[in-house]
C-alpha cells in the first residue's frame, strides 16, 4: 500500500468528528500512514482542550483519542537538528516542520488541513 504522512489536523478532524471528518477519512483511506512521535502529544493536547471546552462530550472525545492512537500508524523519530534547520527555511514551528521533514525523508505525500504547512510544501523540493 502507498504511504502518506498525516498530521494532527487531519487525524484530529477524523477522530474528534470535526466538520472535515469525512474528508480526513477519505485522505487516509487506502494508505499506510506515518507520523512523528510528536503526534501522540498533539492529539492528547487537542483532546484535553476539547474536553475542557465541552465537558459533556468528554467520553466521546476520549474514545476518539483512544481510537486514533490505536491506529496502525508508522511512528517515526525525526532528526531534530534537521527539523530545526528546515523550520528556519520554511518559517514554521518545529512541531509542524516535523511532519514536513518526515514526508521528505520518506519520499511520500504529507496530508494536512493546516494552510501554513500546506504552503510550506511548495518551498522545499
Amino acid at each position: 500500500m502507498p504511504g502518506r504522512v498525516v498530521d494532527s489536523s487531519v487525524l484530529a478532524a477524523w477522530c474528534f468528528r470535526e466538520p472535515r471528518a469525512e474528508e480526513a477519512r477519505d485522505l487516509m483511506r487506502g494508505y499506510d500512514l506515518y507520523v512523528p512521535h510528536l503526534l501522540g502529544y498533539e492529539l492528547t493536547s487537542v483532546a484535553r482542550q476539547k474536553v475542557l471546552r465541552h465537558p459533556d462530550d468528554a467520553e466521546a472525545l476520549v474514545t476518539g483519542l483512544h481510537i486514533a492512537l490505536s491506529l496502525p500508524l508508522g511512528w517515526s523519530d525525526v532528526d531534530h537538528q534537521a527539523v530545526f534547520d528546515l523550520s528556519m527555511v520554511v518559517g514554521l514551528t518545529t512541531y509542524d516542520t516535523s511532519y514536513l521533514f518526515l514526508a521528505r525523508r520518506l519520499g511520500i505525500e504529507l496530508i494536512t488541513f493546516d494552510e501554513d504547512l500546506r504552503r510550506a510544501l511548495t518551498l522545499v523540493p
